[in-house]
């Protein structure tokens, strides 16, 4: 049977059809104008309970107000011989609660924009629409974007963690700072850290996370989390949830290349720190903005250059995954903190560059640079 007769002749017809709703498709589908559209999701915000977290300005800050965990304006990177704290008084580290966020975009979802709980199938692409069934009926769009996850390269750079929610028996110190990256652990196995956010003085996200070409056992992570807690004498009281991630740090496969992609499909993952969040809002305000322009083509997430550069740097993790501390901690040390959260955004100016650039081991960027 071809793909072709799966499709009921009388199928619905949209302006458009977006595949996935998570952030990009999500956030996209809430932001459309004067637009038929259907978003196809099979699974509920609760389903999909992350944490997502950016360095929010202060319209950010006031957007996602609703929908945050827990905002810092001070946090620290921390090896065996030093810590360096940053403090901003033009950005805030908030973390957001994904099921919070992706449950209000689709409360607002416009008129003439429906939510269909349910998994595409049988999607033909044709030009830059296509047919596609979802919970027993058949659509057409005219114009398709898939914000599905990509498939990771089985041997590439990925960054991957294990995560807990927890209550403490006593209050903890420092609720005011956020810990990016704790690399007082095990880094024999690539490049690895604990992760802490308090969201309160007894309550906290901890997560162990590596950065390196192959996954651990879950209770490898979990075993770190543990000796880090003992090693500041917090105490579990309770464990709220546990989550788990990979998320890509090299080549991605989108689930259809026909299919115009959104989100982290198109690239939107900062290869050199796994941050997303930004990159896909900004990405999405652009598309939406187009779309009622008449221009349904999706603007890059990341430029080419900023795509380059951080290449380099994972390509000098691969091959000398022993400076990766170092490589982490020179970079914190070369900026304040206004100019360490234009970096981790993708924003840095010419002068947070040259610092970044001038803290580096020259050698081994060098020889990356001039690989064929």
């Amino acid at each position: 049977m071809s793909t072709q007769s799966k499709h009921s002749a009388a199928a619905t017809e949209l302006d458009i059809a977006i595949i996935g709703g998570g952030s990009a498709g999500i956030s996209l589908a809430a932001q459309l104008k004067n637009q038929s559209a259907v978003v196809i999701e099979p699974r509920t915000p609760a389903e999909r309970d992350y944490s997502w977290a950016l360095w929010a300005n202060p319209h950010q800050q006031q957007q996602f107000a609703s929908v945050a965990k827990g905002s810092w304006q001070q946090w620290r990177l921390i090896d065996h011989h030093t810590e360096v704290l940053h403090q901003t008084d033009q950005y805030s580290y908030t973390s957001l609660s994904s099921a919070e966020y992706i449950a209000q975009c689709e409360q607002q979802l416009p008129e003439g924009v429906e939510l269909i709980r349910a998994a595409a199938e049988d999607i033909e692409a044709t030009g830059s629409g296509g047919l596609f069934s979802a919970a027993g009926k058949s659509y057409r769009a005219s114009q398709l974007y898939d914000s599905r996850p990509p498939a990771m390269a089985e041997n590439g750079l990925k960054q991957h963690f294990v995560g807990w929610e927890i209550r403490t028996k006593s209050p903890i110190s420092d609720p005011q700072i956020a810990t990016l990256m704790d690399f007082r652990v095990d880094q024999s196995r690539g490049l690895h850290f604990i992760y802490v956010l308090p969201f309160s003085d007894r309550q906290l996200l901890i997560e162990s996370t590596m950065i390196s070409t192959q996954l651990e056992d879950k209770d490898w992570y979990r075993q770190a989390m543990v000796a880090w807690l003992e090693s500041q004498d917090i105490e579990i009281e309770q464990t709220l949830r546990e989550e788990t991630g990979v998320i890509p740090m090299d080549t991605i496969t989108p689930v259809d290349s026909q299919i115009a992609c959104i989100g982290a499909a198109s690239g939107a993952v900062r290869l050199s720190s796994g941050y997303a969040f930004s990159g896909i809002q900004a990405q999405i305000a652009k598309l939406a903005q187009g779309i009622s322009a008449g221009d349904y083509s999706v603007p890059p997430p990341i430029s080419p250059g900023l795509v380059r550069m951080d290449r380099i740097f994972n390509a000098v993790l691969m091959a000398r995954p022993e400076l990766g501390v170092s490589i982490m901690m020179r970079t914190a040390r070369a900026l304040d903190g206004n100019g360490f959260a234009r970096f981790m955004l993708g924003a840095a100016t010419i002068a947070d560059w040259a610092r970044v650039i001038l803290a580096m081991p020259k050698i081994p960027f060098l020889k990356q640079v001039l690989r064929p």
